[in-house]
């Protein structure tokens, strides 16, 4: 197939349109329920009244305003992919915004600005006339357009998905995670709510230790959608990783459609993987472990993340039924020469993956008792004696 042809194609796929509307018309199919702006996207991205106040202000001093996309339903009702905020301040100015559970949210009560220092104190209609906006202010408001481009319902349904991302990503303050998860509000909404359940596991938070940063940006979510599809993806997929966020993104957007995934499976996997880990070897089972010094050494790392949990998690009931030192398996994941070779720094995803993730399920196979490091060694005991003489973090 030529790129023409590729082209051609791939634009059948996608069919849209586009026009401005007034204000008052978005505020009217609002009221009139048809169109969902997922009042769940509040949990994880929030303007701040700052930020609210500079889009009134832009909108009474004629600065236009950014084009909204949305997709079209098969029942006419049109979803938000780009312009939560916007419209949200807009429907909160007004009064008229609902959460997720339908209540109204306090109207939005303006502050003062650069240019216009007289909205401090305002709100859209107010009793008391000095802390009102005028009727003409109000008119200014719901007469002034903004474009929306529309994914009409007749193109393929992957879509929707696909423009947030490329609309969130490149330049954008969001983490790649923080797009997938917005991308999982928007498909299955219980689905994210049980990836949070899992990233709230208190195993799972004393292992990986992130810090708040980390989880800020939306990393603790990252490792448990990493964990659940990658646990027993097999090795041939594993070697199309690629680019990592993109593989990660179009998996999950995969295993949604199909409905595929068995939650209560998953959670157990989970939840006994990080127990087993925490209890028997401790709150640094996921850092560098020094082989000359005989400890965990650092902070945390993907690389053992992906060997040592998702080892684990490929064979937790073998494990739980196995009294083998977990020590000694990782410490012998660190000389490793797949493992050193594959897990420095600027070694790419596509590369370390298809190397440490199998690595891992072999050296955690309690069926392979001939692979596993000998209990008895000098390394295994003084591994084991030093793992316990660590203290862990509070």
């Amino acid at each position: 197939m030529t790129l023409q042809e590729q082209i051609d194609k791939a634009r059948t796929e996608i069919k849209t349109d586009g026009y401005s509307m007034s204000i008052g018309e978005w505020i009217s199919i609002y009221e009139s329920g048809e169109i969902d702006i997922h009042p769940e996207f509040q949990r994880f991205f929030r303007w701040s009244a700052s930020q609210k106040t500079r889009l009134i202000e832009s909108i009474l001093l004629g600065i236009p305003i950014p084009q909204v996309f949305v997709a079209q339903r098969p029942d006419g009702v049109w979803d938000v992919v780009d312009g939560l905020q916007r419209l949200s301040t807009i429907y909160q100015l007004l009064g008229i915004l609902k959460d997720n559970n339908g209540k109204l949210v306090p109207p939005l009560v303006l502050m003062s600005t650069k240019y216009l220092p007289g909205l401090e104190g305002k709100t859209w209609e107010n009793e008391e006339l000095e802390n009102s906006l005028t009727v003409a202010q109000r008119l200014i408001i719901k007469r002034t357009k903004i474009t929306v481009s529309i994914i009409l319902r007749e193109s393929n349904e992957t879509s929707k998905y696909e423009l947030f991302q490329r609309l969130n990503t490149g330049g954008s303050s969001l983490s790649p995670q923080e797009v997938r998860n917005s991308i999982a509000v928007m498909m299955d909404i219980e689905f994210y709510d049980w990836l949070r359940t899992l990233a709230n596991n208190e195993h799972f938070k004393a292992c990986t230790s992130l810090t708040d940063r980390a989880v800020d940006e939306q990393y603790d979510m990252d490792l448990v959608l990493r964990f659940v599809l990658f646990r027993t993806i097999e090795p041939d997929e594993l070697k199309k990783v690629g680019d990592v966020n993109d593989f990660l993104t179009n998996k999950m957007i995969e295993l949604l459609e199909k409905g595929s995934i068995d939650k209560k499976k998953e959670k157990d996997a989970f939840d006994n993987t990080f127990k087993l880990l925490h209890s028997r070897v401790g709150d640094e089972c996921l850092r560098k472990y020094d082989n000359s010094k005989h400890k965990f050494t650092g902070g945390f790392l993907l690389s053992a993340f992906e060997a040592v949990a998702l080892g684990v998690g490929y064979n937790f009931v073998a494990v739980d039924k196995s009294d083998t030192d977990l020590v000694a398996i990782i410490s012998e994941i660190w000389s490793n020469r797949v493992f050193v070779a594959n897990s420095g720094s600027g070694v790419r995803a596509s590369s370390r993956i298809p190397s440490i993730i199998p690595l891992g399920r072999n050296m955690f196979s309690m069926l392979k008792p001939e692979a596993m490091p000998r209990a008895n060694s000098k390394t295994t005991k003084v591994a084991a004696s030093n793992a316990k003489k660590t203290p862990k973090k509070k």
